[in-house]
């Protein structure tokens, strides 16, 4: 089945939540430890993470999750342009002028805009409004984000072509079980993957921040592992913990400022746009249905049930927090084991899926045959 057109599934002009996902090309390790050459290119995981901040501070898209591997990347976006539609003239010539700034500081950052340059988009009404649309469109983040880690690596290895494999891939996700599970699956990578054991030692991923965010001491203390352990998994240990440390030197006391708050708090009256007033990112509005607690404790036991086949046990507390998803046990693990495999353009329930229509076309949405056996 033919992919669907971008315009089809979501728009710049609308609210959307998309997971989206790039590789680098044939799947070398361009972003961690190359096991041909011995070269280690973990610092460009920090290039996109410093990108992810600046991004998230000039366009109206909240960002919701992340996760950065040794040779590709996922992002949980949210388009916000109701909170782009609260910006004067000016503010939004300010931010695209940071975002592709014309003039840079000798470390290559943007520079703040000049009275000049502002009134050169704010006296043109077309280019405003095509700008207008731009700071809220997934495509253009991911354009350029794309685009510039691509330009810095081929410069770095002087070489010329393809970084990335392809344009990135993006599902929209339709519903809470699907917004949930996503979350879950991306921050819960590195552990699928088996580059670490828990998430405190799960580099360069949203989970660890909010965690150093939220124990900025804990996040920095070493790992403790018995004597008897292998020195390969003390140095394994040492090495995380101290990648931890350094990061959290990098990000002191605002580690998650840049990620959107996780629980939804309409109930409490924060309806609307919830801008964000200090300038870390687009939005103060949550995502998930649940507190940050309940969030982290059903990670945690995920993350413990991920490489076993038998018959998990859950807490009450967990229980009802996925009662209110409405899914039991072994939907939700097989949702965050296989959600990359599960769903095509977009992500939800069946019954959610086959009510959706392509926005422009009408075109049903496929339902593979495996996400209805995951879910009956």
């Amino acid at each position: 089945m033919a992919r669907l057109a971008r315009a089809e599934v979501f728009s710049p002009d609308e609210v959307a939540i998309v997971h989206v996902m790039n590789r680098v090309v044939r799947r070398c390790f361009l972003l961690g430890t190359d096991s041909l050459t011995g070269k280690n290119y973990d610092h460009r995981k920090e290039w996109i993470e410093e990108l992810l901040k600046r991004y998230a501070a000039c366009f109206g898209i909240d960002l919701l999750g992340f996760a950065i591997l040794s040779n590709h990347f996922h992002l949980i976006l949210r388009s916000r342009p109701d909170v782009v539609a609260t910006w004067d003239d000016a503010e939004v010539a300010r931010r695209w002028l940071l975002l592709c700034p014309i003039r840079k500081d000798d470390h290559g950052n943007p520079l703040e805009p000049n009275q000049a340059e502002l009134d050169f988009i704010q006296n043109d009404a077309r280019k405003l409004e095509l700008i207008r649309l731009r700071l809220s469109d997934i495509g253009w983040w991911m354009r350029l984000l794309c685009q510039t880690v691509a330009m810095r690596a081929n410069h770095e290895d002087q070489e010329v072509g393809r970084f990335w494999q392809s344009r990135f891939r993006a599902v929209r996700l339709l519903d809470e079980a699907a917004l949930v599970a996503c979350a879950a699956y991306v921050d819960l990578n590195p552990i699928r993957a088996a580059m670490a054991d828990r998430l405190e030692t799960s580099d360069y991923t949203s989970v660890q921040r909010r965690l150093q965010a939220q124990q900025p001491q804990s996040a920095s203390r070493e790992t403790s592992k018995p004597s008897d352990a292998p020195l390969a998994e003390k140095n394994q240990s040492r090495s995380s913990a101290s990648k931890s440390d350094d990061t959290a030197k990098k990000h002191p006391s605002s580690v998650d400022q840049f990620l959107a708050p996780l629980p939804l708090k309409e109930r409490e009256g924060k309806t609307g746009p919830v801008a964000n007033r200090t300038g870390a990112r687009c939005s103060d509005k949550g995502f998930l249905p649940m507190t940050q607690e309940d969030y982290l404790q059903l990670l945690h036991w995920t993350a413990k049930q991920l490489p076993r086949e038998t018959r998990p046990r859950t807490s009450p507390q967990l229980k009802v927090v996925l009662g209110k998803l409405e899914l039991n046990t072994n939907t939700w693990l097989s949702l965050v084991r296989k959600f990359g495999r599960l769903f095509y353009n977009v992500a939800g329930r069946p019954q959610t899926i086959e009510l959706t229509r392509s926005r422009i076309g009408q075109h049903r949405h496929y339902v593979r045959s495996e996400t209805r056996e995951v879910f009956s």
